[in-house]
């Protein structure tokens, strides 16, 4: 029997980007952190079952990991036979995102525009782990769980930076945050080697939500699958559509003048 200190959702956690702020790649100067919200029942029931599937149809086992990046550049274990084979298996992978219902909650930090607005420029990571774990709070909230424990699953970065996020992801749950209450969560850390479902997707989906705020008007299919899945404001019938500085805030907002 579940114990009724744990909520019913798990949160995995990826990111696109680095935090780095003196040295910022021009052609992607944005950091993203992506929050992968599941009912675990869902989860355990429908989409670690579904992605093991896809594993064994195509690989034979199910100990490869899937990475964004791998499988954009075709390395390690995707180096598909043809190009049939890479589309099919896409096209399945794409199915599986789209039939996993999870709640998406992201922060993009744009680089260029926080270091021209700051002169003492905080850490980006640290800034998006904030407005992810605030709104966190408020989807929890909106669905009766803020009572109970809620694990959030992030990767090993390696040791300083695995402290460094460890005591900022405490010091926001302990009150320092918009609202200034403490905050029912708890972080667990994952070994990058981790055959974790929850973070293989939040890995898939992290990349297209910064190209979609670098780019969008740029065709992104990832992107499109992901817009119903955001945390949005109006509740279930307003799904696609009130996300923008809801379940996708971007930082400094758009709005703000850009850096010259």
């Amino acid at each position: 029997m579940t114990s009724e200190r744990f909520s019913n959702f798990i949160v995995y956690v990826d990111e696109s980007g680095d935090h780095g702020i003196q040295r910022v790649d021009q052609n992607y100067p944005v950091f993203v952190l992506a929050f992968c919200v599941f009912y675990k029942n869902h989860y355990c029931e429908k989409v670690v079952p579904m992605l093991e599937k896809l594993k064994f149809n195509h690989f034979g086992h199910d100990l490869v990991v899937l990475h964004e990046h791998e499988i954009r550049k075709e390395t390690g274990n995707f180096r598909f036979q043809s190009r049939q084979c890479k589309n099919e298996f896409i096209n399945q992978l794409s199915y599986i995102i789209e039939a996993s219902n999870f709640v998406l909650i992201s922060c993009v930090i744009d680089k260029l525009r926080l270091r021209w607005r700051n002169e003492l420029t905080p850490n980006p990571y640290h800034l998006a782990l904030g407005f992810c774990l605030e709104t966190l709070y408020e989807f929890l909230k909106e669905k009766n769980q803020v009572d109970t424990l809620t694990h959030v699953v992030v990767e090993c970065r390696g040791p300083k930076e695995d402290k460094d996020m460890e005591l900022e992801f405490r010091r926001i749950c302990d009150g320092a945050n918009s609202m200034g209450f403490s905050l029912p969560f708890e972080i667990v850390f994952a070994d990058k080697k981790t055959n974790s479902s929850g973070l293989q997707l939040a890995d898939l989906v992290a990349r297209p939500i910064g190209l979609h705020v670098l780019r969008p008007d740029q065709a992104n299919r990832a992107f499109d699958m992901l817009v119903k899945k955001f945390f949005c404001s109006g509740g279930r019938k307003n799904v696609g559509e009130g996300f923008k500085g809801w379940g996708l805030k971007i930082y400094p907002p758009p709005k703000s003048e850009r850096p010259r």
